[in-house]
């Protein structure tokens, strides 16, 4: 809770889309929002929107991390709740992947959420409380053909995920991942909406509503996992 009597918000990842609604929501329901990403110049109209401080972080970079939390994080209070939304991914063949650039996403999808998720538990065991989200994919719980990368970084986020909801349950501390199953949609410019016909894609605001409704789950009846998909999405 921060000093002025404010609940916190921490979404790493931000940018449009599913991280720019939980921002508008977060910030609806009254709270502090501290939104990090690795270009935080993107995040200014955001900013503006839903009076959220934007931070520079690289997610992978323990030092950039460790620095959110020492800096704004701290000035701020600790997090009622912390959403990870950072990915990546390399498309393509397995033979023709670079191991390079295959390490980068895996370093964003899944050693980031370890980094990010690792610093809300020692601040959120502290407190007593808070929720820890992660977002996930299809690709969390099924690898697809040319898309290694992102399978080994998503299942890798989805087993720490898992791990520490065991652990940190028990100790008032709710941990959660939400296998995103289909495209989200990205604003009214988004063709690809039209072209999968009426709710074909996932609406951000649906998407934060239920992240919302997962935070205010009584501890007596909590997930640590939810699907979310278009109702005429095949799986």
């Amino acid at each position: 809770m921060a000093a002025s009597g404010k609940a916190v918000a921490l979404v790493v990842g931000a940018g449009s889309g599913l991280s720019a609604s939980l921002a508008r929501l977060f910030a609806k329901q009254g709270m502090t929002v501290i939104l990090a990403a690795r270009n935080a110049g993107k995040l200014e109209a955001l900013a503006r929107e839903t009076g959220a401080e934007t931070v520079a972080c690289d997610a992978s970079k323990p030092a950039d991390v460790e620095a959110l939390y020492d800096g704004p994080v701290r000035a701020a209070g600790t997090p009622e709740i912390v959403v990870y939304n950072a990915s990546g991914r390399v498309r393509g063949p397995i033979v023709d992947l670079d191991p390079a650039e295959v390490q980068k996403a895996l370093l964003v999808s899944c050693y980031g959420g370890f980094l990010v998720g690792q610093q809300a538990a020692r601040l959120m065991l502290a407190q007593g409380s808070g929720s820890i989200f992660f977002t996930g994919a299809s690709a969390s719980v099924k690898g697809y053909a040319n898309s290694s990368s992102f399978a080994m970084g998503k299942f890798g986020l989805r087993g720490l995920a898992q791990s520490m909801a065991r652990e940190l349950a028990p100790k008032n501390i709710h941990v959660a991942h939400f296998v995103i199953d289909g495209g989200i949609l990205q604003g009214a410019g988004d063709t690809r909406g039209a072209a999968r016909g009426p709710d074909g894609m996932l609406l951000p605001d649906a998407i934060a509503q239920t992240y919302w409704d997962i935070h205010k789950q009584h501890r007596s009846a909590w997930t640590w996992e939810v699907e979310l998909r278009p109702w005429v999405e095949n799986f």
